[in-house]
């Protein structure tokens, strides 16, 4: 086998690996709001998050010595400063789009928490419209099976949308701009420092909202350690670090579709861990909402070009 295949499947495993433990953090999110509020809960796991990936940039560093040290001192403080400022303005979003979902799941199923989030995916090409970045007849295709899975998932005979639900597709809103703003700053920066910066303002922000408008414990943060710990050190940290790793040698649109894999995760984890299960007709909601995922990421220009050729 090739060097290049046998790299290539690494890389997937490590990014199915990334989708399993993010789809697995729904429930770590879930059991954690038994114990403390859902700042408390965001602010400890960003901040252990981001000391998490403290080690991570110096080890990520060390691997890619040779291009750190290529570029001139000037160039580092550079990218130093925009690292920094794309994670304040990145950790701005992230506490945003994370506290809606952090109250969200409290008021959902963790499985539709996590295919209802997931439409970020479809989301993101279509706020790109705004930017001028032209959208393919796959993602508009994609946005209508999008909401017809949304209603089946979740529209109830009454004609009303759950409270969670409604916060957790807010969230994907946030967690869409969110992306935008890592697209703009990540080729200015370290994706890692950023990342890192991100987490702790994150969690700063949700620490100073629990003070305000929570009343956070100790003994409810130790209570709810082992989510806590799940969420902060395999979620932020470890699939994160994976996921940079991961992506430096797969094709971005594999590597989108391997990463979709965590709405199905979420599902699996909910109905193993949690014992939640889904309905037939909510069900065939998740299906094709992942079917919409799936087609939004598909390089259709690719594959067009290909067929004329």
């Amino acid at each position: 086998m090739a060097t290049g295949n046998k790299s290539s499947i690494k890389s997937s495993a490590m990014l199915v690996l990334t989708a399993l433990i993010w789809g697995v953090a729904f429930v770590a999110q879930s059991e954690g709001m038994n114990y403390v509020g859902g700042f408390t809960f965001n602010a400890s796991r960003f901040l252990i998050g981001g000391t998490v990936l403290i080690p991570c940039i110096f080890l990520l560093r060390r691997l890619n010595r040779e291009q750190w040290e290529s570029i001139s001192r000037k160039e580092k403080e550079q990218q130093t400063r925009m690292g920094i400022l794309g994670g304040v303005c990145c950790g701005s979003f992230l506490c945003i789009a994370s506290s809606l979902q952090q109250f969200g799941i409290a008021h959902t199923t963790v499985g539709k928490a996590g295919f209802i989030t997931a439409l970020y995916i479809i989301i993101v090409p279509v706020l790109g419209l705004f930017m001028r970045k032209r959208v393919g007849l796959n993602v508009w295709i994609s946005v209508a099976l999008a909401a017809a899975g949304m209603y089946m998932l979740c529209i109830t005979e009454g004609f009303s949308v759950g409270k969670g639900d409604f916060l957790v597709f807010l969230c994907s809103l946030g967690f869409s701009l969110h992306i935008l703003v890592i697209d703009y700053f990540s080729p200015q920066a370290d994706g890692v420092v950023i990342s890192c910066v991100q987490f702790f303002t994150a969690g700063i922000v949700s620490g100073v909202l629990a003070l305000v408008l929570e009343e956070p414990s100790w003994k409810g943060v130790t209570a709810a350690w082992m989510p806590v710990l799940y969420a902060g050190v395999m979620s932020c940290g470890v699939a994160y670090t994976l996921q940079v790793v991961a992506q430096k040698n797969i094709a971005p649109t594999v590597a989108s579709l391997l990463m979709s894999l965590e709405s199905v995760f979420s599902v699996l984890a909910g109905w193993v861990l949690l014992g939640q299960r889904l309905s037939a007709k909510e069900m065939a909601g998740c299906g094709l909402v992942f079917a919409g995922i799936i087609l939004a990421q598909l390089p259709m220009e690719a594959l067009t070009k290909r067929k004329k050729e």
